[in-house]
């Protein structure tokens, strides 16, 4: 199973649109051409519908003020030690800036994290939420090389991503244990088989190095940068490759840079954790019963109980699929990334309960990339592979059977969801970068990092990590006492002045900053 804490940071939009419609009833392969790509002139023009790879539906809307959607397509080597050899396009996307010409400052690029997530197709969906800092800056989002329409790494078919997903991510004996390592392998296999060109050239580094490319291209002396979840640890990267070449950059959502994959996962499993027992306490709190328990504890027990028996007996979910335990629990991990979720979880736990289980299984749905027509987005392929390209240790069912005490005592309910997803890069065709990422910035100008106490998938202690990693005078921490992935988009009001006055005036606020 891939790792649910590491997929897109704009999953909450997608998936409450899709759940909406269910209770309501460019060039992107290797090319030959020559030439300086520094020098390469962008062909902006409308956007065209989404492809299957980036997730499908309709062409962007025009913004609230008439504003409209461009698309272009970048050429980037596809081995950067190789410049002047083949090439792959990049995607990107752009709203051009709304205030007078004069008060411009630059593009303010974008990575809304996964790593998988299209950057293309998410900023649209979040128009409306960056209305002021268009003011003054090109709204700009990308593919990053391998996802959506930027050369996309291939793995399964759509129907074998639904026997995938619907196999038992948290074996119990030995027989389940040897289907899970088995299905694992085949992933693997067809990931090589089809993409064997592109798995050695999505990792990070590589991203971070189209980001520099990309501001050369876009006419900025310094890159201006938003990186929310994963987006963060590209950022990082890039700080640390580039750090002369920062502008003003924010980190949201913020990816611990000192753990390995390992301790990531452990870290996420408690976040997970804290944001269920977050939920569950709200839910009791309200002036209404808690339909799905009377105590906050019991609210957890009766999730543990609903999936200790989805296990035995899968219920009807989205016809033909069932509700699996695997796929509940990662409808529950997907409905923690935003507050605005938490009523989707309980009404969908009050109808498995009752023995239907399709809102879960539409959140699993979302979590995994798969549309209403049964075709998924490459978020987890490209999930998987910039993860395996990455990471460098690779885990075995030994060493998951190890460390399994562990991931229980840290999540009872996520715990061995997450020492599985470990082995997903057992026997990858590439091998892992590093232990953990290098983002060292000496030199760097302030880059804001924002971390959210209440952040299941990115846990805020990893902003006070990524602050010490970047090292002295770079990293200014901001704090919000909040729930759910992120802070910008959570709206409060105090978070958005703060990052909006360093983006928009280059006002950094104080160091230790707590908004509630």
């Amino acid at each position: 199973m891939p790792n649910p804490a590491r997929l897109r940071a704009a999953a909450p939009a997608v998936t409450v649109a899709l759940l909406s419609s269910l209770l309501a009833g460019c060039g992107d392969s290797a090319a030959d051409e020559s030439g300086d790509v520094t020098q390469q002139k962008l062909s902006w023009q409308d956007c065209p519908a989404p492809s299957q790879a980036q997730g499908g539906g309709a062409a962007p809307s025009p913004l609230p003020d008439g504003g409209a959607w461009q698309c272009a397509t970048m050429r980037a080597p596809l081995d950067w030690d190789d410049p002047d050899g083949d090439t792959i396009g990049i995607a990107l996307i752009r709203a051009k800036a709304s205030g007078a010409a004069g008060q411009r400052i630059g593009s303010l690029v974008f990575n809304f994290g996964g790593p998988g997530g299209s950057g293309v197709t998410t900023l649209p969906s979040f128009g409306s939420d960056y209305t002021k800092l268009r003011t003054r800056y090109d709204l700009v989002s990308f593919d990053p090389r391998g996802v959506g329409r930027s050369a996309p790494v291939e793995c399964l078919d759509d129907q074998q991503l639904d026997s995938y997903f619907q196999q038992d991510a948290t074996p119990d004996d030995a027989a389940e244990r040897t289907g899970l390592v088995d299905s694992n392998k085949k992933f693997n296999a067809a990931c090589e088989k089809n993409s064997k060109k592109m798995l050695p050239h999505v990792a990070t580094t590589d991203a971070a190095r189209d980001l520099d490319l990309m501001r050369k291209v876009l006419g900025d002396d310094k890159l201006h940068y938003f990186g929310i979840s994963y987006g963060t640890e590209l950022g990082g990267v890039y700080a640390h490759l580039f750090p002369k070449k920062v502008g003003r950059a924010v980190f949201d959502a913020v990816v611990d840079p000192t753990q390995d994959a390992e301790q990531s996962s452990l870290g996420q499993a408690k976040g997970f954790q804290r944001a269920l027992d977050n939920y569950a306490e709200n839910c009791v709190s309200q002036t209404e019963d808690c339909p799905v328990g009377d105590t906050a504890q019991d609210v957890k027990n009766r999730i543990a109980a609903l999936l200790k028996e989805l296990d035995r007996t899968p219920i009807p979910g989205i016809s033909p699929r069932e509700l699996t335990q695997t796929a509940a629990t990662s409808g529950i991990a997907q409905s923690l990334y935003s507050q605005d979720l938490w009523e989707y979880l309980t009404e969908g736990l009050e109808q498995a309960y009752d023995g239907d289980g399709r809102i879960l299984m539409a959140l699993s749905d979302a979590l995994n990339g798969r549309g209403e027509n049964g075709e998924y987005s490459n978020i987890t392929a490209a999930n998987i592979s910039i993860n395996c390209a990455d990471d460098k240790p690779r885990y075995d069912a030994a060493d998951v059977q190890k460390k399994l005490p562990q991931f229980r005592a840290a999540s009872p309910l996520f715990g061995d969801y997450l020492a599985w997803s470990m082995i997903s890069c057992t026997d990858w065709a590439v091998a892992g970068a590093a232990d953990h990422p290098d983002v060292s910035a000496p030199g760097a100008p302030p880059i804001l990092v924002v971390g959210n106490t209440g952040d299941p998938a990115t846990p805020y202690e990893g902003a006070g990590k990524m602050v010490d990693a970047l090292g002295e005078g770079v990293g200014v921490e901001l704090t919000y006492r909040g729930q759910g992935h992120g802070a910008y988009d959570s709206k409060n009001t105090c978070v958005r002045e703060a990052v909006d006055g360093y983006l928009l005036n280059g006002r950094t606020p104080k160091a230790g900053t707590v908004c509630s």
